[in-house]
């Protein structure tokens, strides 16, 4: 079965580390916060000025006033620091945040990502996508592997405005994990999830992949 949005986000913690300073894009990358391992010490970044993101909070712990860039309610954790967007874009472009996770409409197959906008529709600007995808030193971009009418959303080459070229490290769809292989410059299938075989990701995958090694199993 296609992995939910909590499963996404669960499988995309497993990219973190200790000590790593980290930003979480929109969507379902938000959903890591509820997902960080037990015992390990990750720094959560927010755009509009946060270091320290806790998990989501509970009804009777919200607080209107401490929110992400996606205009959430959030926590923040013993030693977070708060500071102007100046300070917190200085944080990315000067490549000091580790790793993003970022939500994708469109990944193509040499690693670009389209995640800002559709032609025709309104949308408020970019935001903070170009600058992480240009100044983080790793980007794991989650998403479902299909849009609404079935079409792979990992596709040759991207046909949506892009954020960035060649700019993702790996790929966490429903149906299965990639890994972008930058000698060959293609991504590697490199997990299933639960109950999907190899054949259904093909099946629904437009992009060009490498299935070249032994393919394991999620742990969602």
């Amino acid at each position: 079965m296609p992995l939910d949005r909590n499963q996404l986000a669960e499988r995309a913690s497993q990219e973190l580390r200790d000590g790593f300073y980290v930003n979480l894009g929109i969507g379902i990358p938000t959903l890591v916060a509820n997902h960080v391992p037990a015992g390990m010490t990750v720094w959560l970044q927010s755009e509009n000025g946060l270091l320290g993101m806790g998990p989501f909070p509970k009804e009777a712990d919200v607080d209107a006033d401490l929110i992400n860039a996606g205009k959430q309610t959030v926590t923040a954790v013993k030693g977070a620091s708060f500071f102007s967007s100046a300070d917190s874009f200085a944080m990315i472009r000067g490549g000091h945040i580790d790793l993003a996770i970022l939500g994708a409409m469109e990944v193509s197959q040499s690693g670009d990502l389209a995640n800002w906008m559709i032609p025709g529709k309104l949308v408020k600007g970019m935001g903070g996508a170009m600058d992480l995808v240009a100044g983080v030193r790793r980007v794991v971009v989650v998403m479902e592997h299909c849009n609404k009418k079935g079409e792979s959303k990992f596709i040759p080459a991207c046909t949506l405005p892009l954020t960035g070229r060649h700019c993702v490290h790996m790929l966490v769809t429903d149906l299965a994990a990639f890994e972008l292989d930058r000698e060959a410059g293609l991504f590697r299938l490199i997990e299933t999830a639960p109950g999907v075989t190899v054949d259904e990701v093909k099946a629904k995958t437009a992009a060009k992949i490498l299935v070249d090694r032994p393919v394991t199993a999620m742990r969602v």
